[in-house]
């Protein structure tokens, strides 16, 4: 995740620097009110976004199964309840809002690249091989889950 935020970052000074903005940028930026709307905007985005993460980790120690991220193959019992009745990934899509967070304090509209890049790293390295795992352990009580809840919200 901190890779992602400091290629947004990056993108943000570059884009700044070169004023490439879009028009609706501009509107936006003439309005006087656009700090405080942004202030707020992050701080709701941030906050969502800790509470999802958070909240994904307690299911997971409640129900007494790893958190470990690399490792999905050690899990001991599939999480559904809490905030897994409504996201399969509730912590990756706490870091996803953290970036969206990041994206809204940047100001730049070129930092999304940073959170769609998030987005496909995400789906293809870590949740892809972790469904594989999943399915293996859990079977169809994980095919089921995975048709009842939608992988982010």
């Amino acid at each position: 995740m901190l890779v992602f935020a400091a290629l947004m970052w990056a993108i943000a000074q570059v884009t700044h620097s070169n004023k490439i903005t879009s028009s609706t940028a501009s509107t936006i930026a003439a309005d006087s009110s656009l700090p405080f709307v942004q202030l707020m905007a992050t701080a709701l985005l941030l906050a969502f976004g800790v509470f999802c993460a958070i909240a994904g980790v307690i299911s997971f120690n409640r129900a007494k199964t790893t958190v470990h991220p690399l490792k999905p193959e050690t899990a001991s019992a599939l999480v559904t309840s809490g905030i897994y009745r409504f996201s399969r990934n509730p912590m990756y899509l706490g870091m996803a809002l953290a970036l969206c967070a990041w994206a809204c304090y940047l100001g730049s509209i070129w930092s999304v690249v940073g959170i769609a890049g998030f987005l496909l790293y995400m789906y293809r390295f870590q949740i892809r091989p972790e469904e594989r795992a999943l399915e293996a352990i859990f079977g169809q009580e994980f095919i089921g889950y995975k048709k009842r809840v939608r992988p982010w919200i």
